[in-house]
C-alpha cells in the first residue's frame, strides 16, 4: 500500500496477484473460485454469498450479521499468509454449503423440480 496524504492508494496489480494466490490455496482444498479485479481491488468469488475482497494487504469476507448493531460482521486475514486464509475460507465455505443449499447442485435426482 502506498499512502498519498491520508487516503490510501492500493496497487491493483498487487491485489490481483494476491487474489490469485488465494485462488490457488482454495484449489488445494478442492474449492473452485473466480477472480475479478478493478479499481485497485480484487474479488475472489467462492460461493453464493461468499466473496473475498483483497487489496494486496489483506483478505476480508462476510461472516454474518449483528442484529444488535445492525451491521455486517467481517473476518479478515493478512495477505502475507494466503494458505492459512484459504483454510479459514474453506471452513466458511463448508458452513455456507450446509446452510445455503443450491437445488441445482443437489445430487438427489428423485426430487421433484417442478414442471418440465
Amino acid at each position: 500500500m502506498v499512502s498519498a496524504g491520508r487516503r490510501p492508494v492500493w496497487d491493483g496489480r498487487l491485489a490481483l496477484e494476491t487474489a490469485q494466490t488465494l485462488k490457488t490455496g482454495l484449489a488445494a482444498h478442492g474449492i473452485s473460485s473466480d477472480v475479478h479485479d478493478g479499481y485497485g481491488l480484487a474479488l475472489v468469488s467462492v460461493w453464493v454469498g461468499l466473496v473475498v475482497w483483497c487489496n494486496g494487504d489483506r483478505f476480508w469476507w462476510r461472516t454474518g450479521w449483528n442484529p444488535q448493531n445492525r451491521r455486517i460482521v467481517y473476518a479478515w486475514h493478512p495477505a502475507l499468509d494466503p494458505d492459512r486464509a484459504a483454510r479459514r475460507i474453506a471452513f466458511r465455505y463448508a458452513q455456507m454449503r450446509r446452510l445455503h443449499r443450491v437445488p441445482w447442485l443437489e445430487t438427489d435426482t428423485r426430487r421433484d423440480h417442478g414442471p418440465r
